[in-house]
């Protein structure tokens, strides 16, 4: 099994000064001996951060992270069953009137396909996914 990357674990881990060696160091104690990757939905939350910076210290410090975060960690494209994947949770729980955030709705059908779980700092939307397993950092 492994592991796909929420944004909310990269941010928290940049918030606190850390680097990516540190990051996945602490993801390792937590979790255990476990592939980990960043979905390409993700990546896309990562970069909207870096140029949403307020400082140009900031977007450098991000760009940088993320940059070595992407250096260390395979990036899963999606892909078409992925989509369909996605589709169909998001149709069935909304359905039962659940809705989840289409960035991590998309994330959690990558997660799924794959049969990997999330890592998450905000575990309250992926919990909506059935099936999915949420681990809190």
């Amino acid at each position: 099994m492994g592991l796909i990357l929420d944004s909310s674990v990269v941010i928290a881990a940049e918030r606190r000064g850390e680097n990516v060696t540190q990051l996945l160091q602490q993801i390792f104690i937590s979790t255990g001996d476990q592939e980990v990757a960043l979905s390409s939905v993700g990546l896309t939350e990562l970069v909207h951060g870096i140029y949403r910076a307020k400082t140009r210290e900031a977007q450098a410090f991000r760009e940088t992270f993320t940059r070595d975060l992407i250096q260390d960690v395979e990036v899963i494209p999606y892909t078409k069953d992925m989509a369909l994947l996605a589709g169909k949770l998001d149709g069935e729980q909304q359905r039962r009137g659940v809705v989840i955030p289409f960035a991590d709705l998309l994330i959690g059908a990558t997660a799924l396909h794959l049969g990997y779980g999330v890592v998450t700092v905000n575990v309250r939307h992926f919990r909506l996914i059935p099936g999915l397993l949420v681990v809190q950092l």
